[in-house]
């Protein structure tokens, strides 16, 4: 099993179903991977086009446990007074990617958009992401303890 970091660049998104009665939707989105969870900050922007140039840094195994090499972009409303509301997510699925830089050291998947499928299954809007991924060396640590002493005043 080999230890990498895998970058995802949360670009922008366009064409969000507006849930927001009066006013436009402030999206923002929660990135999933296995266990892994980032959120990226409220997006700039209006009239159906948002920006975030953010990126964040996953730490993957390959081959690992789990089988499930996705990355999960939830959107979200940010709301002031009420709960957040859901307006889709977009699914990438990654094992080729990982397997490719943890063969070759680093593997890339330009910038592009994905299709943003809503709750019930429609699709409504697109979210642009970009993926790096990075094969990382493992340090072997090594135990400097020689008869039991680790420091000497002497």
């Amino acid at each position: 099993m080999a230890i990498g970091l895998l970058e995802v660049l949360l670009v922008s998104a366009k064409g969000l179903a507006n849930t927001d009665f009066l006013g436009d939707i402030d999206p923002y989105v929660i990135i999933q991977y296995k266990t892994q969870e980032r959120t990226s900050s409220v997006a700039q922007g209006r009239g159906g086009s948002w920006t975030w140039n953010e990126r964040f840094t996953f730490r993957v195994e390959y081959p690992g446990s789990g089988g499930q090499y996705k990355l999960i972009l939830k959107i979200m409303d940010k709301d002031t007074f009420t709960k957040d509301d859901f307006l889709g997510e977009a699914t990438i699925y990654v094992e080729d990617l990982l397997a490719q830089g943890m063969e070759n050291g680093t593997a890339e998947l330009h910038s592009r958009k994905y299709s943003v499928v809503q709750a019930d299954g429609t699709y409504f809007g697109e979210i642009q992401v970009g993926l790096s991924m990075t094969h990382k060396v493992e340090e072997v640590e090594t135990d400097r303890d020689f008869g039991g002493w680790k420091e000497s005043d002497f």
